[in-house]
């Protein structure tokens, strides 16, 4: 996928599991950044995950400061 296809926010989901790190960790490789906590919910049983990520020029608080100065 060339730059201009790729989706500037992306929520990655599916089982606990060394595929879905895979994917993540793909993701991070190809230029995109973590946006937020990973989620973890049980589902019939069944750990699922999920993390948003996103573009870095894209970032929603990127040039934004919390109350503290802390970006």
């Amino acid at each position: 996928m060339n730059d201009s296809n790729r989706k500037r926010y992306r929520l990655l989901t599916g089982p606990d599991d060394a595929a879905f790190c895979q994917r993540v960790s793909d993701a991070l490789d190809g230029g995109y950044v973590l946006y937020g906590d990973p989620v973890m919910v049980l589902e019939d049983g069944q750990r699922v995950v999920g993390q948003a990520i996103c573009l870095p020029g894209d970032h929603p608080g990127a040039n934004e400061r919390d109350e503290t100065g802390r970006d």
